[in-house]
């Protein structure tokens, strides 16, 4: 995928500030620290696009980029993380829960899981959303810089299994090494650009 241009367009909470138009969407979920906001910045070759932040749980809106002017990088809110005051935790579930159900721009989610980490009930739970509302999900697991070979084979078993997902649907990245970012888009740009009507491509892919 060649990025021409990237751009913030707008930031939302209730479906009526979602912003206007036509493009398609994928959007990225995960825990908070999961490694969501160095993904997209990999993703489109900019460091900053995506803020990261040193406070997790920080981010608690709905974040819509636009790439090339033919699709939409959405960031939904990170979750599961314990210090996030409840009365935002709150807020999360509906806010994610009402964009996955009901935006018919949504084309993939993009579910991010931590190499290291046993997957919470939280990451469970996305999925599930994600099977109810026929969205189709990418997983991918980042930070595999940080394991030995044999350490990222054997929490591949222990991921898979925990999601009810076979071993070779998942996907390895490294926002250091740079590891995955081309198979990932290869997985995203099938997905963008088929029409779902015809099966085809709807626009030319780059």
């Amino acid at each position: 995928m060649e990025i021409r241009s990237t751009k913030f367009v707008k930031s939302a909470v209730q479906p009526a500030h979602y912003p206007p138009g036509d493009l398609p969407e994928i959007a990225f979920a995960g825990k908070s620290n999961v490694g969501k906001s160095s993904l997209i910045n990999v993703l489109v070759n900019r460091k900053n696009l995506v803020r990261t932040s040193g406070t997790p749980g920080r981010t608690q809106l709905i974040n819509f980029f636009e790439v090339n002017e033919q699709f939409m990088l959405v960031d939904l809110p990170g979750y599961g993380f314990a210090k996030v005051p409840f009365a935002i935790k709150a807020q999360w579930g509906p806010m994610i829960e009402r964009y996955l159900s009901g935006r018919s721009l949504l084309r993939a989610v993009v579910l991010i899981l931590d190499i290291r980490r046993v997957p919470s009930d939280e990451d469970r739970q996305m999925l599930a959303w994600l099977q109810a509302y026929h969205v189709p999900a990418l997983i991918v697991v980042t930070k595999c810089d940080k394991v030995s070979k044999n350490e990222r084979a054997r929490q591949a078993g222990v991921i898979s299994r925990a999601m009810g997902v076979p071993g070779d649907s998942l996907l390895y990245f490294s926002a250091l090494t740079k590891e995955g970012k081309e198979r990932i888009w290869q997985e995203l740009e099938g997905t963008l650009f088929r029409s779902e009507d015809e099966g085809e491509a709807a626009v030319p892919a780059d």
